[in-house]
């Protein structure tokens, strides 16, 4: 395989900049050559605007992926903005800046086209659907759902209630207090009656998640190996109830000594729980997933010929 197969994604999210060099073969496996993620928070002095010392950090991590992307001769590079970049009111500085510091052009997309470059991550590392699915990424800025099943993609839709914001407005205490809860428990419900309104067309009680938050779950929770398989992990949900008290009881400091949980996501990590909690109890939830591929691989895919309206990505008639 010579290195012009190669092509890079970037995917600069509220939370984490991640880089992915792959090649995708003829049977759209994906080979792996390098990936890394760097925790840079563009929303630590909050989603309005982009601050000073998260502007730098953005900056700084894009230098270091030219320098990666130009070591491994990769031409065609991919990089996408999120919802930091398109709700700051600085969020079109820093890509104007980052382009001239770093040569590295980045693509705004709406909530949306982010759903659907999930969806098709995501449906790409799954085996074939038998059941409806509720696929979710939360992300710091934003949260996607996507309900989907053999017959294709249902309904999809980004919501501005990623765990950067959700803790920002509604974690100040430490731990987070019986009535922070209530008051974001309240919050979901209004902002996510879309989401409860569909599934009572489309019920599922199956949820897929993807990337971020679910990452770091599946290396927290065990998962039983038998129902395993290549590109996705699903989670024993006793053991995620054990571990969603544990972690919503806990201070910042507790968090930081928990084995497994990486230091940079001791922050955000109850908001997120508290989000997946209200999904799940909204749903019904009586199993989850978690898809080893989420937007980047879903975008990389889509740079070897299938657009975003794929007929795994259509609507059902």
């Amino acid at each position: 395989m010579s290195d012009t197969d190669l092509r890079a994604v970037i995917d600069l999210g509220t939370n984490t900049f991640h880089l992915l060099i792959a090649a995708v073969g003829p049977d759209r496996r994906i080979t792996e050559h390098y990936r890394e993620r760097i925790f840079v928070k563009l929303a630590s002095d909050g989603i309005e605007t982009i601050g000073p010392a998260p502007f730098a950090r953005g900056l700084e991590t894009l230098r270091h992926f030219r320098e990666v992307i130009d070591r491994y001769g990769v031409t065609e590079v991919t990089a996408i903005g999120t919802a930091a970049l398109r709700t700051a009111a600085n969020g079109e500085v820093f890509v104007r800046t980052a382009e001239l510091e770093s040569g590295i052009v980045i693509r705004l997309i709406p909530g949306d086209t982010e759903a659907a470059y999930i969806t098709r991550g995501v449906l790409a590392a799954l085996p074939p659907l038998v059941d409806r699915v509720l696929i979710m990424d939360i992300g710091g800025g934003s949260t996607e759902y996507i309900l989907a099943s053999e017959r294709g993609v249902h309904w999809r839709r980004s919501f501005p209630i990623g765990a950067a914001v959700l803790q920002r407005r509604f974690h100040r205490a430490d731990p987070i207090t019986e009535t922070e809860i209530r008051a974001l428990d309240e919050f979901l419900t209004r902002e996510l009656l879309p989401l409860r309104d569909v599934l009572r067309e489309y019920p599922t009680t199956h949820l897929v998640g993807a990337a971020g938050t679910f990452d770091v779950l599946a290396d927290l929770v065990p998962h039983p190996a038998p129902d395993d398989r290549p590109g996705s992990h699903r989670l024993s949900l006793t053991a995620l109830e054990e571990l969603h008290y544990r972690v919503v009881a806990s201070t910042v400091a507790e968090r930081m000594e928990m084995a497994g949980l990486p230091h940079e996501r001791v922050d955000l990590i109850v908001s997120a729980l508290l989000l997946l909690r209200f999904t799940m109890q909204l749903a019904g939830i009586d199993r989850i997933t978690v898809s080893d591929y989420a937007m980047k691989e879903g975008i990389l895919l889509g740079l070897v010929g299938t657009d975003l309206t794929s007929a795994s990505d259509r609507s059902p008639e």
